[in-house]
């Protein structure tokens, strides 16, 4: 293992740093492991993957780089407090101040008695389940300065954003009943998956303060068809905490579109529930949570974050 510091100043005429790791697997391995770390974005630190290259005798190199300034990127002295999460496959180093906690459908038609799934007769606890850690995760996350991020699944009262005409989106939509009228538990007049209306409304026991963002969505990914890149952009994020549901379709669908921008996703395994395939004797839970720690991010938990946050606080008095 080596270090090269050099700059690409005089090329791109900005500056900032990153470093590149790539662990070289031996002949019989099939693949490669590579990690890109960023200052800006967190030191990803794998220390399993490391560990076992040690064992493999593979070599290994890193290469720090002065390149150009990726947006929303910070100067190393403008950066915030650093507290590190344990996760799986290895901690994650994580600047709070370029940090959002995600909150993905936890919305009545979801998670509520009378609600879409309810109606669909799908076992709405395993959603449930998820809310207690999910409330002290961002109960936690605002005493810390972390912006919360809300996406609900919704459609206009006339249904013009929900695909065109034999689109896969439109026909399971159609499938589930979206539109269909309906008497909300609360009296009110509901639709299921309407925008404004009961269906669609966050859970009672996660709502949104007036300092969260709240998003609409369309699709399964939160980044579809929506600002919500632009939004993170402009507030610097890199690394985001997922909760909601569900994991293995509008959870796992958002966090792959984030890691496709380059963000850094971390899902706490314990705030996210999937109501399909659940008794399947390897749920699409357990196998999101397989596939996100191997390929697309990191799976952490909500015990495991709140301990970050209380170490880092005590680090700070």
């Amino acid at each position: 293992m080596f270090f090269l510091d050099f700059s690409l100043e005089n090329l791109t005429g900005v500056n900032a740093t990153f470093a590149i790791r790539w662990e070289y697997a031996q002949p019989s391995l099939p693949y490669t492991v590579g990690s890109i770390l960023t200052p800006g974005v967190h030191t990803m630190n794998r220390k399993k993957t490391a560990k076992n290259a040690k064992k493999r005798s593979a070599t290994a190199r890193v290469v720090r780089v002065a390149a150009g300034k990726g947006p929303a990127a910070k100067p190393q002295s403008d950066r915030g407090r650093i507290v590190t999460l344990a996760a799986e496959p290895g901690a994650v180093d994580l600047d709070l101040t370029e940090t959002v906690v995600m909150v993905v459908d936890m919305q009545n038609d979801f998670g509520s008695k009378g609600g879409m799934f309810d109606r669909a007769g799908f076992d709405i606890s395993i959603v449930q389940r998820a809310i207690p850690p999910t409330a002290k995760v961002l109960t936690a996350a605002r005493r810390a300065g972390i912006i919360i991020v809300y996406l609900k699944m919704g459609f206009r009262p006339d249904l013009s954003d929900i695909g065109a005409p034999g689109s896969p989106n439109r026909a399971h939509l159609h499938h589930v009943g979206v539109g269909t009228p309906m008497c909300a538990p609360n009296g009110t007049e509901g639709r299921i998956l309407v925008r404004n209306t009961w269906n669609t409304e966050i859970v009672n026991e996660l709502q949104p303060e007036a300092s969260d963002i709240v998003l609409y969505k369309n699709h399964y990914s939160g980044f579809f068809q929506t600002d919500l890149d632009k939004r993170l952009r402009r507030l610097g994020t890199r690394s985001i905490i997922f909760t909601g549901c569900t994991t293995s379709v509008c959870v796992e669908s958002t966090l792959r579109d984030a890691m496709f921008r380059d963000y850094s996703p971390i899902l706490l395994a314990d705030c996210s529930g999937e109501v399909v395939g659940c008794g399947l004797p390897r749920s699409n839970h357990e196998a999101s949570v397989l596939l996100i720690k191997e390929r697309f991010g990191w799976v952490s938990t909500s015990d495991e974050f709140l301990r970050a946050l209380e170490v880092g606080a005590k680090a700070d008095s």
